[in-house]
């Protein structure tokens, strides 16, 4: 008998070379920061919201990547806090990575403020990603000596503001390596110009006989914006015939008489025309109690009651 083999072999092969990774390509922008008109008065902070758009191409389809954002310290910082210049002046500010802004948005490359921010996001079918991050600015409370004028700092474009991007690590924090783009922007703010004012009541007290000269003190509190000029001035009251020369407290048909002065001796009248007879000053930011002196002069005593006077407080800047 004869046997016939027939050896049969396959070979898996290919040929040619393996194709390259995709060439993934990125740039970054970043809005300006505007914090707008500012009354620093209040001493509160204040918000706002600027905008990372980040755009790729030749990604690897479906593919997720790793993206860190470097955000520097500025040209303008006291140590870790950031400042705007407007002249000789500065207005401290931060930047966040969060709505609660309890993260500093910072610096992976210098490194600074605990390092940037890290995203991970995933190309469409065709290569590409295009998407925002939200950062987050506040201005800082308890800048009420700030004086009024346009403040800025430029965010120039280069290693400290700048997006490393590269293919996802397994794991881990961002670090500073793979591609760069890099992005620039600015952070604005204008403080305006502004006053408030704020007064206690006069009390005269209680008299039997209105014999003699009765006086008392108030305080008037004007709080401007530092380096501003304020009049502070009071009108004649609601008593009908007033004048800022002799007020009237009323009670029904009766009134008693009575003064307002600028100084301990009640001899110059408190008015309220600027320039002649109000109280002026400059601002510095914070509360300048001003005393009020009031007198009640001698005069027919009226008929027992509580006698009431309103005046209108007015600071003019």
């Amino acid at each position: 008998m004869r046997r016939l083999l027939i050896l049969i072999s396959i070979v898996f092969g290919c040929c040619g070379a393996k194709p390259a990774a995709a060439a993934i390509t990125c740039t970054a922008s970043m809005t300006n920061v505007s914090f707008g008109s500012v009354n620093a008065l209040p001493g509160t902070a204040v918000d706002t919201t600027g905008t990372e758009t980040i755009t790729c191409s030749g990604a690897t389809a479906n593919t997720t990547y790793r993206f860190c954002t470097d955000i520097g310290k500025g040209a303008d910082v006291s140590g870790n806090q950031r400042r705007m210049p407007s002249g000789a002046n500065r207005l401290n500010f931060d930047l966040y990575k969060d709505a609660a802004r309890t993260q500093q948005w910072g610096n992976y490359s210098t490194p600074f403020l605990g390092g940037g921010s890290q995203n991970d996001l995933t190309s469409n079918g065709a290569g590409n990603i295009s998407a925002t991050v939200t950062l987050y600015g506040r201005l800082a409370g308890s800048q009420q000596t700030a004086p009024p004028g346009s403040y800025s700092e430029s965010m120039a474009s280069g290693a400290t503001q700048r997006l490393h991007y590269g293919a996802l690590a397994s794991g881990g924090n961002c670090s500073v390596g793979g591609s760069t783009a890099n992005f620039s922007f600015t952070v604005s703010a204008t403080v305006t110009t502004s006053c408030s004012v704020t007064a206690t009541n006069l009390n005269f007290g209680s008299a039997g006989v209105l014999a003699a000269n009765v006086d008392g003190t108030s305080t008037v509190t004007p709080q401007c914006t530092n380096g501003t000029p304020y009049n502070v001035g009071l009108d004649a009251g609601t008593g009908t015939g007033a004048t800022v020369a002799n007020r009237k407290m009323t009670s029904g048909g009766n009134t008693i008489t009575y003064s307002l002065y600028t100084t301990s001796g009640r001899t110059t009248v408190w008015g309220n025309t600027v320039g002649t007879d109000t109280l002026s000053g400059t601002g510095t930011g914070s509360n300048q109690a001003l005393t009020v002196f009031g007198r009640v002069p001698p005069q027919t005593t009226p008929a027992p009651a509580a006698y009431t006077d309103t005046i209108v407080v007015t600071a003019t800047y």
